[in-house]
């Protein structure tokens, strides 16, 4: 059963392959902001992060899982993900800034927020249409309060946070300023494999029958 990844995340690829997994990665032509903005517009607000973030999952993985299904040689399963972090209700995405990441870690230094991740998986046959599972999953994230200035100095100049969600990760540099994780831990890396696995099962494919 062949896999493909409909990201470009370094961090969700780790995970499929330290999970016995080695996808075929194909980029999704989405433009979340445009995605996010349409349908911010057509329900007059803002959609929460837990909505948000299946939302985008979905759209990446229909775009790769439409191209896949349309060449007509693809058998297997098209997964797609999004990410977003949130204290207090507000959403945190990429700092992309060291001046942004500095100041979204003097924020989150000894708080709890919500990493929120929606996964959309595709069964795609040739000759048949595509068959999606959907679901979101959750992971609460603590951080240390001791936190010095010096180590966010430090950690942001590494560059590691400027580009995952809510500004840190958990399986590298950032890991030692955790103090705790509720929830699936592969969530806050990218993904909920637990989650992957459940929504495979629904669509009739057994999760080790995806290892390489």
């Amino acid at each position: 059963m062949r896999v493909c990844l409909a990201s470009t995340s370094p961090a969700r690829l780790m995970l499929l392959r330290q999970a016995g997994i080695e996808p075929l990665i194909m980029a999704p032509e989405v433009d979340e902001d445009a995605v996010g903005a349409a349908a911010a517009a057509a329900r007059g607000a803002e959609l929460p992060p837990e909505e948000l973030v299946l939302l985008l999952a979905r759209a990446k993985a229909a775009d790769v899982a439409a191209r896949l299904a349309d060449d007509g040689g693809f058998d297997g399963l098209v997964i797609g993900g999004d990410s977003m972090f949130a204290i207090d209700g507000r959403v945190y995405g990429k700092p992309y800034t060291p001046e942004e990441a500095t100041r979204r870690w003097v924020r989150m230094r000894g708080a709890t927020g919500i990493l929120h991740s929606g996964h959309s998986v595709h069964r795609v046959s040739p000759g048949v249409a595509p068959v999606e599972a959907t679901a979101v999953a959750a992971a609460s994230v603590t951080f240390a309060d001791d936190i010095s200035d010096a180590e966010i100095a430090a950690y942001v100049a590494s560059g590691e946070p400027l580009h995952v969600a809510g500004a840190f990760t958990v399986d590298s540099l950032g890991g030692a300023f955790i103090t705790a994780v509720e929830g699936d831990p592969s969530t806050v890396v990218g993904m909920s494999l637990s989650t992957i696995r459940l929504l495979a099962g629904e669509l009739g494919v057994t999760w080790t029958s995806l290892w390489s």
